[in-house]
């Protein structure tokens, strides 16, 4: 062990450790679910100090060579080459004071390190008066949470999402022509292709892309400049223009100061916003799950329309069971994701006055919710879609054996002679076609063209004078 001291006074530190007294005092007093805050969070803590040494050094109130110090310590930790240095638990200061002030020391003890200076010696750099020059917990944790979840949903959530969709697509087109029955209220409706149906899934992954961008959108404005409590007070008014310019030079995403510094550091609606993108996301993926896994269930005694792939042993005791794992595994993702939904909108009302004290567990919602439905969607895309066959045969079975296809005959008997029709074709275990024409209520080939069912899979198609 190596003594550090801050303003509390000396701290046993282990020796190996690139954090100082500060830090130390957290790893005590938080010993909580030995869980650290996320990876993708701190190597965008990494970049926000790099941004402000980065303004600093332009504004004159950091020289060159602490900027450069600063900047390449910073680069280490998005490199995530120090991560092990980060040991403090989520559950800490509501404001991450903890976290900041973790950084601002395994900074300055690396540039210790790379100086030639003991480490804790706080040469040549000093982790509150420069790594944290014109910077505040208040500000810099909120500004780290907004770049870096921006960021995560971009590489991670985007490109996921669009992989499963266009597995989606192309599982519509190789589907277009297969015709099978409808259903609604989990009943027998009228037909569709399986392409169409797939089609709508497609369309939901497609809509979760843009509403993940849309997420990207909502966390542009950042809170940095603010300070302590949103006044700015010991920051250079061109401060936070120059850091936004800079996080935006090097993440390639729009961002720009805060319009209302009280509310940026005060409030958190920006991240509650992102988390209903994320809530809606995992509804959507539910239903693509769900749907897929009753199409393909069987494969005697169920639907069976689809074929799963099979990628392992479904039962220890029921020889030759292949489960829909694939599906089951992104329902619970869903699941997990619409609970920490709810954990970042119940943080997010628990801003008091000047500040929200929760914002070290809406990065860890945040980040796992975003790391999950990005590993899930895409695990779904390779594992389960991309593998998916149509069971022709079977489609058409249930098509020919359902009574719904009356619903085309309401043109041409009308509503309730067609309801009549399907209830006796029902009693009488007899087709719609065969009790139709016993009641002389059509002639054969008018009939046969009206129950075309790839005819009722276009609008009007079934229709008199229609196109089907």
């Amino acid at each position: 062990m190596r003594n550090e001291r801050d303003s509390m006074g000396e701290m046993p530190v282990p020796d190996d450790a690139l954090y100082g007294a500060s830090t130390q005092r957290a790893v005590l007093n938080f010993p909580v679910s030995g869980h650290p805050l996320p990876a993708a969070f701190l190597r965008g803590l990494g970049l926000v100090k790099l941004a402000c040494a980065a303004a600093n050094e332009e504004l004159g109130l950091l020289s060159a060579d602490k900027s450069r110090l600063i900047q390449q310590v910073a680069q280490e930790v998005m490199d995530g080459r120090l991560m092990r240095h980060f040991p403090v638990d989520v559950f800490q200061t509501g404001s991450g004071t903890s976290a900041n002030m973790n950084i601002n020391e395994v900074i300055a003890n690396r540039a210790s390190q790379l100086s030639g200076h003991p480490i804790g010696s706080k040469r040549p750099l000093h982790p509150n008066d420069d790594v944290n020059l014109g910077q505040s917990s208040n500000d810099i944790i909120p500004t780290a949470l907004h770049v870096s979840v921006a960021v995560a949903l971009r590489e991670q959530l985007v490109p996921a999402l669009e992989e499963l969709a266009a597995a989606l697509e192309a599982k519509s087109t190789a589907f277009r022509d297969i015709v099978k029955i409808g259903r609604t209220h989990l009943m027998d409706a009228t037909p569709l292709t399986l392409g169409q149906e797939f089609s709508g899934y497609a369309a939901q992954a497609r809509k979760g892309v843009a509403r993940a961008r849309q997420a990207i959108v909502a966390l542009g404005e950042l809170a940095i400049g603010g300070t302590a409590v949103g006044t700015g007070i010991n920051c250079h008014p061109d401060f936070p223009g120059k850091v936004c310019r800079i996080l935006s030079e090097q993440t390639g995403l729009a961002f720009r100061p805060a319009d209302n510094h009280f509310e940026a550091q005060g409030a958190r609606d920006d991240c509650v916003e992102v988390a209903g993108h994320l809530a809606t996301l995992a509804a959507g993926l539910t239903k693509i799950a769900g749907d897929i896994r009753l199409l393909g269930s069987g494969p005697r005694a169920g639907l069976g329309e689809i074929r799963l792939p099979a990628t392992q042993p479904g039962s220890s005791i029921m020889p030759g069971k292949v489960n829909p794992v694939m599906s089951e595994m992104l329902v619970q993702v869903s699941i997990y994701t619409l609970g920490l939904a709810q954990v970042v909108t119940l943080c997010g009302r628990d801003g008091h006055f000047e500040l929200n004290v929760t914002i070290p567990l809406i990065a860890h919602a945040l980040h796992e919710a975003i790391a999950c439905l990005a590993n899930g969607a895409r695990v779904f895309a390779r594992q389960c879609v991309a593998g998916i066959e149509a069971d022709a045969a079977r489609c058409r079975e249930l098509v020919d054996r359902s009574l719904m296809l009356v619903t085309a005959l309401n043109p041409y008997i009308g509503y309730d002679q067609a309801a009549a029709v399907a209830k006796e074709a029902l009693a009488s275990n007899r087709t719609l076609r065969e009790v139709v024409l016993e009641r002389k209520l059509m002639d054969a080939a008018t009939l046969d063209k009206a129950l075309d069912p790839k005819a009722m899979t276009t609008p009007g198609g079934s229709m008199p004078g229609g196109g089907g």
